[in-house]
């Protein structure tokens, strides 16, 4: 091979995917060995980590991207998918617009929760107990009326979702799946936010970047594993708007306008006649 030929194989150089006539290698598995070898969520632990999950932590994997499929049209993502839908977008555009809905807001409070969890590991490794670690966390967020990302729901009193999902981390860690360090200090996290007049409890992003957080993954794979559950909704909501006849949905009905809040109505002012031309 030439160096110019070197150069190009090495544009897209890549430890993922191995493509030759006739062959798919992916991190070295062949595809025909992989297809009814593994399942799904084992697939996405070997693609995005580099090797194969054991069963049981394949098995907590599956239980985040279960919990984070769908929450309905109250969600953003699902909502702006559905009018993408409902403007005629092929099923594709229509995923794609509600993807692009999930940023730092909705979203990012996964791999948000994850940093957190990980900045109160390493105050506990320096030597404060996790309540200490978890109060003075909380000090600093209400100083700053920060929102604590994982906790907290604005439609659900108590999610759900929380607790199978703290089940089956608290049971991975009695039985040595994990080791339990990050779940202390998020269970530590939750309880002193629950000391105020109004507990705030512990959602899916916080239950899932505790999972998450066990089981090694890089905060950033928290969001991205996000959307890649949250696509299923997207597809599902997708294809049931696009067997509605009903075309072009707005955020709101036709029969309630949005309120207005500026100004009056007004008459424009008469524009000034041009002057006319004098004599010649």
């Amino acid at each position: 091979m030439t160096d110019k030929a070197q150069e190009a194989a090495d544009w897209w150089s890549t430890s993922i995917t191995d493509i030759q006539p006739g062959s798919i290698r992916l991190r070295g598995y062949a595809i025909e060995d992989l297809i009814g070898g593994v399942n799904f969520p084992q697939m996405v632990w070997l693609m995005v980590s580099g090797d194969l999950p054991t069963e049981d932590e394949a098995k907590l994997l599956e239980l985040t991207l279960v919990a984070a499929v769908d929450h309905g049209p109250h969600a953003p993502s699902i909502a702006a998918a559905r009018m993408a839908a409902s403007c005629g977008l092929a099923l594709n555009n229509a995923m794609a617009t509600g993807v692009n809905l999930l940023g730092d807001v909705h979203g990012g409070a996964g791999q948000q929760c994850m940093e957190v969890l990980h900045e109160l590991k390493t105050a506990v490794d320096a030597g404060e107990s996790p309540t200490a670690a978890a109060r003075a966390l909380v000090t600093d967020y209400k100083a700053r009326k920060a929102f604590i990302p994982g906790f907290g729901h604005r439609f659900h009193p108590v999610d759900p979702r929380r607790d199978p999902l703290m089940h089956a981390i608290e049971r991975a860690a009695r039985d040595g799946i994990v080791e339990g360090y990050y779940l202390e200090v998020a269970l530590a996290l939750e309880s002193v936010l629950a000391e105020g007049s109004k507990p705030i409890p512990m959602n899916v992003d916080g239950a899932t970047a505790t999972i998450y957080a066990e089981l090694g993954l890089a905060p950033e794979l928290a969001r991205g594993l996000f959307v890649l559950s949250r696509s299923v909704g997207l597809l599902a909501h997708a294809r049931e708007q696009q067997l509605d006849p009903t075309r072009i949905k707005g955020p709101l009905p036709r029969s309630i306008p949005a309120t207005y809040t500026g100004v009056p109505p007004r008459a424009v002012p008469p524009r000034p006649e041009p002057p006319r031309p004098g004599p010649c």
